[in-house]
């Protein structure tokens, strides 16, 4: 595939709409126009009287591996998402708000959504695998936010709303990744399968999905959805993505920044997703 290639597909197969992020390259990480080119689709498949249920995969070796950062972290200040110092939290703040609500289009979607994960679904990955209604992953999957070490804070916020406040901790104090079983365990998807299996054992849930009228499908997704509104679901989001650029602009993630133009994206991240104390990082 080349660069000038769409990055989200969209095709619709019976009752089934089928997107697809379509980077392989590059495990399909987020490119800039991504969001919009997602909700275009998710807006698409709720306008189609023929889709029933929607089905979210990645294209290749993985879901998504997270924003395609490498560009911006080890290009000198300003640069989208490291303002010069000192900042403006707003603009940064706009920026991600933005991004937040194209992937919660997926949750926000009149149609129901299954997110099938095989590879990688870590950093933003995660966010648009976690706003899907559904999540069926492989076995040998990983999850995980990685960047809550350094240098990010879920803006979806939905690790807690699918975990519980403890299991949350987990995953958000450690940035830990998990495999697929794991993630059963946790109660972080639905259900999960070895790889082999993966693909029929999801074409037979949205199936069984399809077969259901829209209006049910509908209501008893609004019903649950309006559970979690109750529950203070913006205001959590709003106050995750003031944080997320907080966390760009701290000292840490100042140094953080540094240490990538430095040594360079990957080798930084290696670092900071190590066990070790970080030796670079303005110490507290």
């Amino acid at each position: 595939m080349s660069e000038s290639e769409p990055f989200v597909l969209y095709e619709r197969d019976g009752r089934i709409a089928r997107i697809t992020l379509n980077r392989p390259e590059h495990l399909n990480a987020i490119h800039e126009t991504t969001p919009d080119l997602l909700r275009a689709a998710v807006e698409r498949a709720n306008q189609d009287d023929n889709v029933h249920v929607i089905l979210l995969s990645g294209a290749g070796r993985a879901f998504c591996a997270g924003y395609d950062l490498k560009e911006y972290a080890e290009a000198p200040r300003p640069v989208k998402g490291s303002q010069d110092m000192p900042w403006d939290p707003l603009v940064d703040y706009q920026w991600m708000r933005h991004s937040t609500d194209c992937f919660f289009s997926l949750w926000r979607s009149l149609k129901p959504v299954v997110a099938k994960i095989h590879g990688y679904a870590v950093a933003g990955g995660s966010d648009i695998a976690l706003c899907c209604d559904l999540v069926v992953m492989a076995e040998d999957a990983k999850i995980g936010y990685p960047p809550a070490r350094i240098w990010g804070c879920p803006t979806t916020a939905m690790w807690v709303y699918r975990l519980g406040a403890e299991k949350a901790k987990r995953m958000l104090l450690t940035g830990d990744l998990i495999d697929g079983k794991t993630a059963k365990d946790y109660g972080l998807v639905i259900d999960t399968v070895p790889a082999d299996q993966l693909d029929a054992h999801v074409e037979a849930l949205v199936a069984r999905i399809a077969s259901v009228p829209k209006n049910q499908l509908m209501m008893q997704k609004l019903m649950v959805n309006q559970a979690y509104d109750n529950m203070g679901l913006n205001s959590t989001q709003t106050l995750a993505t003031l944080f997320d650029g907080i966390t760009r602009h701290s000292p840490e993630g100042v140094a953080f920044k540094a240490r990538c133009e430095q040594v360079g994206f990957k080798a930084a991240v290696k670092e900071r997703d190590g066990g070790d104390p970080l030796a670079w990082k303005n110490a507290r």
